[in-house]
């Protein structure tokens, strides 16, 4: 064989190695994708879910779209009819007074902002998110510290939950962090036109089997349900399914089952601070744990108390230094340790 031809052969033993090994690998079915423009898709099997928007052009970081089974996001941007409550962004974390500072609506120098990520962690069970924000004052001067960790789950029928925990902390050189009395904070959820009852066709229930904004609002409850039209498809093919979210409330947060600020033009969030304010220390830092499950059909009470109760009895995150190569943190179940470099290897 000549030198020319045995170079050759060589080259296509090698390419056909390397094409075999490739097809020996297998994706993780829950996957981060950090994009361009400060945002991070959230997808199963590679269908996005959710989407985390971190760019300074926004007051404070948000999830649009949050999408139901059929693929159509059940939240919006912003109110159907009132321009002044454009700071309703999908999923999003804020809250009325922290320190006397108003970090709830666009008209306030109140400024959350994405300090860094700890880590992106993919997996067949779960994706995971972790992240660290500040809350600053109109001077630039940080208020709270916030880690936040986001873990989206699959569920079948093309369900899938969004498992939210966020810890509240003093900055440096701060012992104490002030949350005044308010309704407002600190998740919110503005659900889509079609879903709320006043601009669409949709039902607001609670766990305590309660219907309606009167009977809701500022109540207790361990869960809201948000559920009506969707409408898929386009042209000839365009029509209507029935889809929802649940939004929960943990047993293990302080004040649980919470009490809830909700409206029939289409928004629900869990009012911590509605009875009175909190006192966040260095030594007792606030820590608060959601879940949101995007369903198919109406709402049914027996199957969000099974999704309650599967949530109540797993465990939260920590957040740590990584001991792997390549990492600088880690993100991982209470009770579980992180992965080891030897078990990453194999």
């Amino acid at each position: 064989m000549s030198k020319r031809k045995l170079t050759l052969f060589l080259l296509g033993a090698v390419s056909f190695t390397s094409f075999g090994n490739s097809q020996d690998y297998v994706p993780d079915r829950c996957e981060l994708i950090p994009l361009p423009g400060h945002q991070v898709a959230f997808q199963i099997n590679g269908i996005e879910k959710t989407r985390w928007h971190f760019g300074d052009e926004y007051p404070r970081p948000f999830f649009y779209p949050f999408n139901g089974p059929s693929g159509v996001s059940l939240t919006r941007m912003g109110h159907p009819g009132a321009q002044n409550h454009d700071h309703h962004r999908s999923v999003w974390f804020a809250h009325h007074d922290i320190g006397g500072v108003d970090f709830w609506s666009d008209n306030t120098d109140g400024r959350v902002r994405q300090k860094m990520w700890y880590s992106y962690r993919d997996g067949d069970e779960e994706c995971v998110m972790a992240s660290l924000t500040g809350w600053y004052d109109g001077a630039g001067k940080e208020l709270m510290e916030q880690d936040i960790v986001a873990a989206l789950r699959p569920r079948e029928g093309g369900e899938h939950e969004l498992e939210i925990q966020i810890t509240m902390r003093p900055p440096a050189k701060t012992e104490a962090v002030e949350l005044g009395r308010t309704n407002f904070g600190f998740l919110a959820v503005r659900v889509s036109k079609t879903l709320s009852h006043h601009f669409g066709g949709g039902d607001l229930t609670s766990s305590e089997g309660r219907k309606g904004e009167d009977a809701n609002f500022e109540k207790r409850a361990r869960w809201m349900d948000y559920s009506g039209p969707v409408v898929v498809g386009t042209g000839p093919d365009r029509k209507v399914v029935t889809e929802g979210i649940t939004y929960f409330d943990h047993p293990d947060n302080p004040r649980y089952p919470t009490h809830w600020h909700v409206r029939a033009d289409g928004w629900m969030g869990a009012a911590f601070c509605f009875a009175e304010g909190h006192t966040i220390t260095r030594e007792n830092p606030l820590v608060l744990r959601y879940l949101l499950h995007a369903h198919a059909g109406d709402y049914d009470p027996g199957n969000a108390a099974a999704v309650a109760e599967a949530f109540a009895i797993r465990p939260g995150f920590e957040v740590g230094k990584s001991e792997r190569r390549h990492r600088q943190y880690d993100v991982w179940r209470i009770g579980s340790e992180p992965v080891a470099e030897d078990e990453e290897e194999k």
